[in-house]
């Protein structure tokens, strides 16, 4: 960071430090975030903020009206992951929480949405305080469930635009594996699409010495998984950008036993409407292919088990949200990674409000790692990353930081007079 930039980014206040400690040692998975959001609305409600609870089932609503102006949402999401934690901190999460599929799980903030929450209540305080800095309308969103898929389309099926105010335009931030004090943000498609698939291979089980007798899954799904990679190398053209992963494939609990079926879990990313429906109707052809031709007695099952959107950053948006950090973070402390494999649901907040996204990534790991901070620095392939159960953002100076950027952000797009 430049001697300018550093003076005049926010310090991390004590308040702010012991929060993220807080909200770090004790995550919840998706929808099931209820001291997370009694602690967010306590605080609101301490800064007068108007707070609605139970948006999209776990989801909280802060608004804050400043005069005649323009309304911006501000996003965090607020929901943590079933990873054993890993980063023996002395405020690392024990905690261990019930799944959806009723399995007990450990549950840790393994892609920092608690650093998210820390910052927008961070700003919130800020804000609240300088009313005399803004004019309008701060929406405070903060969602349940982005994990799943399922939040952002869950607060705005629950009535989000006819409860609240429509923005003007939506905010957010995520922190990432990046040097802290520097923010980084693509226009255009920045955040893949992606489907995730649960398929079950159906076969016929027998005992592993008479193989005559069966219609043995595993050998159906191992040349399924071989057969899937084939898509992106041999039926996508080389400009398309794609990925289509088994990241789980279970059968049988014995070695002398051929089991009755396999299950495989897929995922596919994609950026472009029509590759990501060539690689679906590519992955059922496969399926049912591999079934049919092995004499499996049905068709392949297949479950969606979620599902995120492209997220477009309005290129105008985008940039006039930027120019506002480069006088306190410094125009060469803001640079463009290009669009990332990673996805999100935050612009579906932006599409359901025909509005433009503003979405960037904030740097969260000690600078000193670092040769060159930038995407092509070595770091990047050996630093713990979101979601790795010893990813721990440096609180400071990324907490400041994330707070200076969401109050610039509001301020760029709710000015005053």
């Amino acid at each position: 960071m430049t001697a300018t930039a550093a003076q005049t980014i926010l310090p991390v206040d004590p308040a702010w430090s012991d929060l993220y400690k807080d909200l770090h040692a004790h995550p919840e998975l998706g929808f099931q975030e209820s001291r997370t959001t009694g602690i967010i609305a306590a605080r609101l409600q301490e800064l007068g903020v108007e707070v609605t609870t139970g948006v999209g089932r776990t989801g909280v609503v802060g608004v804050l009206r400043n005069g005649a102006g323009p309304t911006a949402l501000l996003r965090a999401d607020m929901d943590a992951l079933p990873v054993h934690e890993d980063t023996g901190l002395d405020y690392a999460s024990t905690v261990t929480a019930t799944d959806g599929e009723g399995k007990v799980v450990p549950v840790m903030h393994a892609c920092g949405h608690d650093l998210h929450v820390t910052c927008l209540l961070g700003a919130a305080q800020v804000l609240a305080s300088e009313t005399s800095s803004w004019a309008g309308t701060l929406m405070l969103v903060f969602q349940p469930a982005e994990e799943l898929g399922a939040g952002a389309q869950a607060m705005v099926d629950d009535g989000l635009y006819d409860r609240f105010p429509t923005p003007d335009v939506v905010l957010g931030q995520h922190v990432a594996p990046l040097p802290a004090g520097m923010i980084a943000a693509h226009a255009g498609a920045a955040y893949a699409a992606s489907d995730s698939l649960r398929v079950r291979v159906v076969g016929r089980g027998a005992h592993g010495s008479m193989p005559q007798n069966s219609v043995d899954p595993v050998v159906m799904a191992a040349e399924i998984v071989l057969r899937l990679q084939t898509i992106v190398s041999r039926e996508l053209a080389s400009t398309d950008v794609a990925v289509v992963t088994v990241g789980s494939l279970k059968a049988g609990d014995a070695a002398n036993v051929i089991p009755g079926e396999a299950v495989l879990l897929l995922n596919i990313r994609s950026y472009a409407p029509a590759v990501r429906q060539h690689i679906l109707d590519s992955v059922t052809r496969i399926v049912d292919g591999v079934a049919a031709a092995a004499g499996a007695p049905e068709q392949p099952p297949f479950e969606e088990i979620e599902q995120f959107p492209v997220v477009t950053n309005d290129a105008a948006a985008l940039h006039r949200t930027l120019d506002g950090f480069a006088p306190w973070l410094g125009r060469e402390n803001i640079i463009d990674p290009g669009a990332a494999g990673g996805s999100e649901d935050v612009g579906i907040f932006a599409t359901s409000a025909n509005a433009p996204l503003s979405y960037w990534l904030l740097g969260g790991t000690d600078p000193s790692i670092f040769t060159t901070g930038g995407m092509d620095d070595p770091a990047l392939r050996t630093i713990p990353s979101n979601h790795s159960p010893k990813y721990a953002p440096a609180i400071d100076p990324t907490v400041g930081i994330g707070v200076t950027a969401l109050v610039s952000a509001a301020r760029t797009w709710l000015p005053a007079g």
